[in-house]
């Protein structure tokens, strides 16, 4: 990938295929530690890419580095910088919001987050979405548009999580794994 760079599985030294995560300002984002941990046990090096909102506190960044060993990603580097991951062997959006999701099935990638997805779809990369989006959003005919359109792409979706309360007042789990179960039945 022309920002990211490298040949994939393991170019850097990483020991197995490397996967690029996608964070997006959702609130639970927060537990996107689980997912890096779930690819971990699954045989990936991860690097993860967020938006320029969800940097702005919505997860640990500190703590995804040091669970990943690796930069996250968020505003592009400048020519003379070194490409700080492999080219990626899969992609995960998760949690992936609105405004993303109808940015990328644009082609607006304004971000370098939506910029990655929207080449790793040009190049055939795989990629799975876990969307996190409240019902009143999801009912937009834009929305309903831009899923079509990703899923011609060939992306895989799981069910969209509006993290309504549950009886007990508590919300359901986000169910980070799913991205990856997504990327295996591929």
């Amino acid at each position: 990938m022309s920002e990211q760079g490298g040949s994939g599985s393991g170019s850097d030294g990483a020991a197995g295929p490397f996967l690029y995560v996608v964070v997006c300002a959702a609130g639970v984002a927060d537990g996107v530690g689980r997912l890096i941990d779930a690819a971990r046990e699954r045989g990936w090096e991860v690097g993860v890419i967020a938006t320029p909102v969800a940097m702005g506190g919505f997860f640990d960044a500190a703590a995804v580095e040091e669970r990943t060993g690796r930069p996250i990603r968020s505003a592009w580097r400048t020519p003379g910088d070194p490409r700080p991951f492999p080219a990626p062997d899969a992609v995960v959006v998760a949690p992936a919001t609105f405004n993303t999701i109808n940015k990328w099935a644009a082609g607006l990638a304004d971000t370098l987050a939506v910029a990655t997805l929207c080449e790793a779809c040009g190049l055939g990369v795989p990629v799975a979405v876990l969307p996190c989006v409240g019902d009143a959003l999801a009912a937009h005919p834009a929305y309903r548009e831009s899923l079509a359109r990703l899923r011609g792409m060939g992306v895989r979706f799981a069910d969209p999580y509006a993290g309504d309360a549950v009886e007990s007042g508590g919300r359901p789990e986000f169910g980070w794994e799913r991205a990856l179960d997504l990327l295996e039945r591929g």
